[in-house]
């Protein structure tokens, strides 16, 4: 699989990893029921396939997503590099918690490096910039952990550039780790730029949309959802955006089949075609997911397939309304 180097750091990640938000199973923003050992072999089948890296977090399932990676981690003989992040806690009632502090940070951390089997956290991402005004602080924590030899390089994930200028003043980002699809495209309009010219690598998530773009998506799957699928009140998946974005994946299949690919496939190849983008998040909850995904990693898409694309997309965007 190939390879990019992410910013300025020595870590070389293949353009596809592995993401484990899924996997996690019930929680305020789970994806309904999972089954524990379909999700470690998803993580074996990712690393078999030559995936190099996982992207997790302590708050994927309330602390289940991270057990989970452990588990699979004591099963292999491989040593992927593990992304995980900070910044969120969860109330008794399961209630998400941004937090901060540095006392927290420090403590998310240590339970981290211990769910994981781990010695040390090869990237450490700031989950969110909440609360705000408690970045510095959360930031100069993390880079104390650097100090330590816990942590490797650390990260930021939905962060603007100004939140990006204000941190880097006490330690060097490593990477951001945005939303970015065919649906989600804001990171163009400054982040891309700004991160390339700071060398600071890109690590998208989402790029099938949560499933949306992978082709298996309609409207019975839809009401087929779990009732605590948190997909159900994600405003892609309401209207006018849903129908409008299922008219747009019956018109990219023609684009993925006369390559010879899956639509997922497709979605993933897209983020990449950006020489910004380190990597892409491809998220899976059973081994034959990872299966169609990971070969994204060494698909070019043509400049007639990219323009063709673009077109599908402004004809996308005029069917629900220009913002």
């Amino acid at each position: 699989m190939r390879t990019r180097k992410l910013g300025y750091t020595d870590l070389e990640l293949t353009t596809v990893g592995l993401g484990t938000w899924a996997m996690g199973g019930p929680w305020l923003y789970g994806w309904g029921p999972q089954d524990d050992d379909e999700a470690i072999g998803a993580v074996l089948t990712a690393l078999e396939k030559g995936i190099n890296w996982i992207d997790t977090a302590p708050i994927y399932g309330l602390g289940h997503s991270e057990e989970l990676v452990g588990k699979a981690l004591k099963q292999t003989s491989k040593k992927p590099l593990i992304a995980t992040k900070c910044g969120l806690l969860w109330s008794e009632q399961n209630q998400r918690i941004p937090c901060l502090e540095a006392k927290s940070i420090r403590e998310e951390c240590h339970t981290s490096l211990k769910k994981l089997g781990v010695d040390v956290i090869d990237l450490y991402q700031m989950h969110w910039p909440q609360p705000e005004e408690d970045i510095e602080e959360g930031w100069e924590e993390m880079a104390k952990l650097v100090e330590e030899g816990k942590v490797r390089y650390i990260g930021v994930s939905n962060y603007s550039v100004e939140q990006i200028r204000r941190i880097r003043k006490i330690a060097p980002v490593a990477s951001l780790q945005p939303p970015y699809s065919m649906l989600h495209r804001e990171v163009e309009e400054e982040l891309l730029s700004y991160c390339a010219q700071n060398n600071i690598g890109v690590v998208a998530y989402s790029p099938m949309q949560r499933g949306l773009l992978t082709g298996k998506f309609s409207q019975e799957r839809f009401d087929a959802l779990a009732l605590d699928d948190h997909r159900r009140e994600s405003p892609d998946f309401l209207e006018p955006q849903f129908t409008a974005t299922l008219q747009l994946v019956d018109e990219l299949r023609p684009i993925a089949e006369r390559n010879g690919r899956t639509l997922a496939q497709l979605a993933v190849s897209w983020v990449l075609r950006r020489p910004e983008v380190t990597a892409a998040i491809v998220g899976a909850r059973r081994p034959e997911q990872i299966i169609e995904t990971y070969s994204a990693s060494d698909w070019d898409l043509s400049r007639e397939d990219i323009d063709d694309i673009e077109q599908l997309l402004v004809k996308r965007q005029e069917r629900v309304g220009a913002d």
